[in-house]
């Protein structure tokens, strides 16, 4: 199996625990390391995560994926919030973070770019298709969302004057 499906095996395991929790899960990683898997759990809620929080789920998570062998082999567990660069991973995600600063990278160059920084102005359907719009100075760029590799929320420095 691919790391993809165990992601997806995972994500539906641990995210009715999380949400139990009034938490979200925001995604999943899976990562084959040379003697081992490394899965790590993002998840987020209103107030922010504490280690506490990341603790108990942790536990949890660490007993359901040893119930249910997910992964051939021994893994490593690593659970956290997404931190300020947090990752846009559902739609959902697109949608609350309009008007914020992003770092979008795609499959292919669009108009000669593959990574946008800029800000995201709207998530919407066009023609049937899901897409990001993007203000990068000024200028408009329109992001098929099947073209996302990766994308995150860009963190501000503001300085006083």
């Amino acid at each position: 199996m691919t790391s993809q499906v165990y992601r997806e095996r995972i994500r539906q395991l641990v995210e009715p625990v999380i949400e139990s929790e009034d938490m979200e899960l925001i995604d999943v990683e899976c990562l084959k390391m040379r003697s081992r898997w490394v899965v790590r759990i993002y998840m987020d809620k209103e107030t922010g995560i504490t280690l506490d929080n990341c603790s108990e789920i942790s536990n949890q998570v660490g007993d359901i994926l040893d119930i249910h062998e997910v992964l051939p082999g021994s893994y490593t567990l690593e659970v956290s919030s997404p931190g300020l660069d947090r990752p846009l991973v559902r739609d959902k995600d697109f949608m609350k973070y309009r008007g914020c600063k992003v770092h979008v990278r795609v499959t292919e160059k669009l108009e000669g770019i593959r990574n946008f920084r800029g800000k995201l102005v709207d998530f919407c359907e066009e023609e049937g298709k899901k897409v990001l719009v993007i203000d990068i100075t000024g200028k408009t760029y329109r992001i098929p969302r099947d073209m996302v590799v990766k994308a995150n929320i860009e963190y501000e420095i503001v300085t006083q004057a």
